[in-house]
């Protein structure tokens, strides 16, 4: 089922008993974010949280952890929430093959209600803001889709950049936005600098859940989010146009914020509780000016707990950055069999693959370090055998352990591209990466003594079904 707003998500999931009303009133803080922080510990069943009685605020809605579980995003993409991790990741590249499914455009979106103009702008006249993390140097808006183009080529519908930037609060009219080098609106930004220029934005909150889903999917630089979100609703995204900016938004947003990057501006932006688990510290940013607040009567303002995995935030970008490493590598690669970039937004990547002579798989894993996700994010790249599950850890573990061999099966690459949140570089930026070849060494590689492998028995999986069933009617 497509949804087209976050309202009906909400409804949904309170249907699958994946939505928890507190009912009780609360602070602000730290009682919104620590419930934030402990929903996801409930497990892979965990529900969305919903806060309408904060006191402080009168007429505040606050969703949270709407992705925060395999159950939750499941239900985003419209699968039964008993769905596994494993399954949702092959459902994902399935949908993927029918991308691009182009948009559908609308009259009339549901933010279009009331508006907010010029010195009327006032972000703290429509949105709850709260800190998540006590360590925060200020509010954040962390789950909007920050929509902008390309303005050496603003008619070109695959350069436009769909994507969720940590925004923090810096005055009523003023927001401060990171642009990690690696995304596209960092690139957006320097050609509108080089130009002389600002960057419009429309800022996008409150949003149906798969528009999260692929704000947060690092594509490739020409490929389009909105035609990406079509394939996997099975339905066309539903767009509107922003009023002052003319950029594309969705439809059912909950509130619309427009204004530019100025050119050449910056301030100190963060400290941040970021998704490597750590603070970043406060650093120059670039800033933004609102000029015009579009929204919904009685908005809900959903919110994303990041922190020590696994949050919400972990939920959200795994499958998403698992499957366009998969399709990219395959492209190069057809021997891949699967990627886990699950943890901690592929700065672990684990690749299983099949081997066309020695040294192959070390091949692959380089491959994956000049991929766009990987040349920001990827630090350290395990590579094993293609009958082992990358999503199995025991198993991954297991190839570790028999499988790879310090002396020869460990490549360290100084120097290369990453996140300056990461925090292991010892220079913000740069840092060496680590290929492990776990796989089973092939000719002419042919060190090791390995004999012929265990494999499973081939009545196992059979059996596997019908212990299952015997266990379930206990």
């Amino acid at each position: 089922m497509a949804y087209d707003d976050l309202r009906g998500f909400l409804d949904a999931l309170d249907k699958e008993g994946q939505l928890l009303r507190v009912p009780d009133e609360v602070m602000p803080e730290p009682d919104i974010a620590a419930a934030a922080n402990a929903a996801p510990r409930l497990g892979d069943q965990a529900p969305a949280l919903y806060f309408d009685n904060i006191k402080g605020f009168t007429d505040a809605r606050i969703a949270l952890n709407v992705h925060g579980s395999w159950a939750n995003h499941a239900l985003a993409l419209g699968l039964p929430k008993e769905t596994g991790t494993k399954e949702q990741v092959e459902e994902f590249i399935r949908r993927w093959d029918a991308f691009p499914v182009a948009p559908q455009w609308r009259e009339n979106p549901l933010w279009a209600e009331n508006t907010l103009e010029g010195e009327d702008a006032d972000i703290f006249r429509v949105l709850p803001l709260i800190r998540l993390n006590d360590g925060d140097g200020g509010f954040y808006i962390d789950k909007a889709a920050v929509v902008s183009k390309d303005p050496a080529d603003p008619g070109h519908s695959g350069k436009q950049n769909v994507g969720i930037y940590r925004v923090e609060v810096k005055g009523r009219r003023s927001l401060a936005i990171q642009p990690v080098p690696m995304h596209d609106i960092a690139q957006h930004l320097h050609t509108a600098e080089e130009r002389g220029e600002d960057l419009p934005v429309a800022i996008a909150l409150g949003n149906e859940p798969v528009i999260s889903i692929v704000a947060s999917t690092p594509m490739e630089y020409d490929q389009n989010e909105y035609e990406l979100a079509g394939a996997l609703r099975g339905a066309p995204a539903p767009l509107a146009t922003a009023p002052l900016t003319g950029l594309p938004v969705p439809w059912g947003s909950e509130v619309v914020i427009e204004g530019v990057v100025e050119g050449r501006k910056r301030e100190i932006e963060g400290p941040f509780g970021e998704f490597t688990g750590h603070y970043s510290g406060g650093r120059t940013m670039p800033v933004i000016r609102v000029d015009r607040i579009s929204y919904r009567t009685n908005p809900v303002f959903e919110h994303l707990y990041l922190g020590m995995p696994w949050t919400e935030v972990d939920y959200l970008i795994a499958a998403n950055t698992c499957v366009p490493l998969y399709k990219q590598l395959t492209r190069d690669f057809p021997e891949v069999r699967a990627v886990n970039a699950m943890y901690t937004h592929g700065l672990v990547v684990i690749v299983s693959t099949e081997k066309r002579y020695g040294g192959f798989a070390k091949a692959v894993g380089m491959r994956v370090l000049t991929t766009p996700h990987g040349l920001g994010y990827a630090a350290t790249v395990i590579v094993v055998d293609e009958d082992v599950d990358p999503f199995n850890l025991p198993q991954v573990m297991w190839a570790l352990s028999t499988k790879m061999n310090p002396d020869g099966d460990l490549i360290q690459v100084p120097g290369l591209p990453v996140l300056e949140l990461a925090p292991q570089a010892r220079t913000p930026g740069i840092t060496d990466k680590l290929v492990i070849d776990a796989t089973t060494p092939v000719s002419p590689d042919n060190r090791g003594n390995y004999g012929a492998q265990v494999h499973d028995l081939p009545e196992a999986a059979e059996w596997l079904t019908r212990l299952r069933k015997l266990a379930a009617a206990r």
